[in-house]
């Protein structure tokens, strides 16, 4: 089972810009599908993106579509979710989640996942 470490959240003001980054340990880093997730106060958790194994095929939530972009590195075990345009709504806890399984189609559940990082707070000002 992978270990995840989140990093990179913090304070940003409306259309600015932060990058996420999630370090893994303890698994075949290579061999996991990894998805990064985000939950603000009082709502579910939902899902924001997610890529396969090799890094070949992304997949983003349309509302953040066109903003954001995920990528891996699997010779530095880490995978990065770049937010540019960052919006007020975007506020959240973000998490980052690694599955063996293959996801099919854009969305990805988060019940699909079975190792979570302890997530790493967004805060987009107004």
């Amino acid at each position: 089972q992978v270990q995840l470490v989140e990093s990179g959240g913090g304070l940003v003001q409306a259309g600015g810009s932060l990058r996420l980054s999630c370090a893994g340990s303890g698994g075949a880093f290579n061999s996991y599908t990894m998805g990064w997730f985000r939950q603000a106060p009082g709502k579910e958790r939902e899902f924001v993106a997610h890529i396969n194994w090799r890094g070949g095929a992304t997949y983003y939530a349309d509302s953040v579509k066109g903003r954001f972009t995920m990528s891996r590195d699997n010779a530095k075990n880490t995978v990065s979710l770049q937010m540019n345009n960052l919006k007020p709504e975007d506020t959240a806890v973000y998490y980052c989640a690694a599955t063996r399984k293959f996801i099919v189609g854009v969305i990805a559940a988060d019940t699909d996942f079975s190792s979570w990082g302890q997530g790493t707070q967004v805060t987009v000002s107004s």
